[in-house]
């Protein structure tokens, strides 16, 4: 069961599962638009995580559970759809039998000072719904995808929010979803949190600069300082900028942390670093053109 299959991260998971021979069962609120973007192999269930009514059926006859749940551009949609969302499938997961769970949190740091900032509640509180649980679950401590750089770019502008001067060990959606299948019945990786990285480091700006040079060469990067960005936002009435500003001042501040050995000896080291990312979607956008 792939809660969240149709999501920048849940659908490599889901495809490579697919692969691999699993039966792959996705529940997802709308199954024609669904089937649309992952295309035949799959079962699609209907449902809502936010509506415990529709899901029970739906987690009928399955092993496992792979959770890839996120909010939209409010704190309110992320505590409803990842924290309370992921604990209604856990819920159920229990009540159907389940042998395990895995689940996407973060790599960020976490003391006093990061405790405050929402990824890393939220995150935090999904993983301890995971612990208080008698199934075996894997957490998978992810830095930032090479995917979500494409975020970064808005209505033909290519702009980073705010000072970030953390390097990020950028890792490949395309390496986590075979890590993340090679977790599903790995002995070793039970009840564990690990960090996943990717095999170089970069700030947000060296990345996003790689990243325009090769794929969108009509733009250069800027950045928009986080009190900008969130005096904009409020008078535009701009929600997803407002929203934008205190993720990034968030990723300014928990920067990354944990040491990926462990996830690398269990699951395959991610062999995919930015410049060969960047070549793939290169070629990919050739092909479409």
């Amino acid at each position: 069961m792939i809660v969240g299959a149709t999501g920048m991260l849940g659908e490599p998971v889901a495809r490579r599962l697919l692969a691999d021979g699993w039966r792959v069962r996705c529940l997802v609120r709308n199954v024609p638009a669904a089937s649309a973007q992952l295309g035949d192999g799959f079962e699609y269930v209907q449902g809502d995580v936010t509506r415990p009514d529709t899901l029970d059926a739906a987690f009928d006859q399955c092993a496992y559970l792979h959770l890839n749940l996120r909010g939209t551009n409010t704190l309110e949609s992320y505590e409803l759809n990842e924290v309370q969302g992921s604990a209604t499938c856990i819920r159920l997961a229990h009540r159907h039998g389940f042998r395990r769970i895995t689940y996407l949190s973060g790599a960020g740091r976490v003391d006093n000072d990061t405790r405050q900032y929402f990824p890393i509640r939220i995150k935090r509180a999904v993983e301890a719904s995971l612990a208080a649980g008698r199934i075996s679950w894997t957490v998978f401590r992810a830095t930032h995808f090479m995917e979500s750089l494409n975020l970064c770019i808005r209505n033909g502008r290519a702009a980073i929010l705010g000072h970030q001067p953390h390097p990020l060990h950028y890792l490949a959606a395309s390496d986590y979803a075979g890590m993340a299948a090679r977790a599903v019945d790995s002995g070793g990786a039970q009840n564990r949190a690990l960090y996943l990285f990717g095999p170089g480091a970069w700030t947000m700006k060296e990345a996003l600069q790689r990243y325009v040079s090769v794929l969108r060469p009509d733009l250069r990067v800027q950045t928009l300082p986080l009190t900008a960005a969130r005096l904009i936002g409020r008078v535009t009435r701009n929600q997803d900028l407002r929203f934008a500003a205190e993720l990034f001042h968030a990723f300014s501040a928990i920067g990354e942390e944990g040491d990926p050995s462990e996830a690398n000896r269990l699951l395959g080291v991610p062999k995919t670093d930015l410049t060969q990312w960047l070549e793939r979607c290169r070629r990919l956008k050739e092909e479409r053109a």
